[in-house]
């Protein structure tokens, strides 16, 4: 006992305690505060127009799940579900394809693993106009070489049924080395001892891959999904860049309806409402995802 009479395990734990009161408060400062802002205004009328708002309680909540709200939180829902199965299948399957190339190639193709991953530095923004030029209905390069195959050139951007394949093409571009390059370090990190009592038992590539390649890296798959899910639910850059949404809501994310309505038509209650609504649903289904995924993936090493 001191002389204070606190024992000095437990001055320590004091002291270890206060080291963390600064991250503390930058954290309820800057994560907590906001969100609670963001709950009070959910229940206002507040718009960036008007300089004082009324509380009206669940009226927005109405507005989103029963009334004029409800089929703009429909459409953004099914073109966010639309990407993110468009994005998830990309970076799993395109990026587990290649990464199975690529580990029966030897390391004079290191050079090329790179130049497959590179497009993952690349500033979103910054890609996004790039592929603006790639697929200019005029000028496009895409367009260029359609013509000279002898086909029709294409409005990419312009038209419902291409906008999305056309944001999904950048998102493919940036999105599949990283994907190859997380499954071809956990293929790396398989124990070879199971690949050669398999080969002592006359198994194929075939049968190796799926009784040892695929479940070995259902941790990665598990790590990949996740992640890759919740990235591509909070899509926007790209949309906002390329197609601003449009044309006839074909490309409105559920991001870019929320800046919309913050932004654009300056109701921050509407838009509080969708991202609490949000962040409920991201919630909902990655916590449902590890539940369901959990005996099923393979930790064995």
């Amino acid at each position: 006992m001191t002389k204070k009479g606190i024992k000095p395990r437990t001055l320590d734990h004091l002291q270890d305690f206060g080291c963390t009161i600064p991250a503390l408060i930058l954290i309820l400062m800057f994560t907590y505060f906001p969100i609670l802002k963001l709950i009070q205004i959910s229940f206002t009328n507040w718009n960036l127009l008007n300089d004082h708002y009324d509380y009206v309680g669940l009226k927005n909540w109405k507005w989103l799940f029963t009334g004029s709200g409800r089929k703009y939180l429909v459409n953004s829902l099914k073109v966010t579900f639309l990407y993110s199965a468009g994005e998830l299948t990309i970076t799993l399957f395109g990026g587990l394809v290649l990464a199975l190339i690529f580990n029966t190639m030897h390391k004079g193709f290191s050079a090329l693993r790179a130049i497959v991953f590179m497009p993952k530095y690349v500033a979103m923004s910054s890609a996004a106009v790039i592929f603006l030029w790639i697929l200019n209905t005029d000028n496009g390069v895409l367009n260029y070489f359609i013509t000279r195959l002898g086909g029709r050139r294409v409005d990419w951007l312009g038209q419902s049924s291409t906008a999305m394949i056309s944001i999904l093409m950048l998102t493919g571009w940036r999105a599949i080395g990283y994907g190859m390059i997380v499954y071809l370090a956990a293929i790396r990190s398989i124990p070879k001892d199971y690949y050669e009592a398999a080969d002592l038992d006359g198994a194929s590539y075939w049968t190796k891959l799926r009784g040892i390649t695929l479940p070995m890296l259902s941790p990665t798959t598990l790590f990949l999904f996740v992640t890759t899910f919740i990235s591509s639910m909070k899509v926007f850059q790209s949309v906002d860049v390329m197609t601003g949404g449009g044309p006839n809501r074909s490309t409105e994310v559920f991001v870019y309806q929320i800046y919309s309505y913050a932004m654009e038509d300056f109701r921050m209650d509407r838009a509080s409402v969708m991202a609490l609504a949000f962040f409920i649903l991201l919630l909902v289904i990655t916590a449902s995802t590890m539940k369901l995924s959990n005996g099923r993936v393979n930790y064995d090493t």
